[in-house]
């Protein structure tokens, strides 16, 4: 809305005719629809792209813990002379 608020003022200083100014307040308008409409999609974007992110961290973390767990298990084993075989 500042942009077409700016554009407005900007208009009426270079000596536009009202026509001539309510039409340049409407492109101003649908200009910033626009944008808004852009920035909300980019927002939707970023939030599933942060979702699969998180999705990935959390199995990663699980695959770690089952791999220390699996390690520990070994290292108990090994401390009681058990080779495994």
């Amino acid at each position: 809305m500042a942009v077409a608020a700016a554009a407005a003022l900007a208009l009426a200083v270079a000596g536009c005719t009202e026509a001539e100014q309510d039409d340049a307040q409407a492109d101003a308008n649908a200009a910033g629809s626009e944008l808004q409409e852009e920035a909300r999609q980019i927002g939707s974007a970023l939030k599933a792209g942060a979702k699969e992110v998180a999705q990935e961290i959390d199995e990663s973390t699980d695959r770690l813990a089952e791999e220390a767990e699996e390690q520990k298990a070994e290292t108990a084993a090994d401390a009681r002379g058990e080779d495994g075989r």
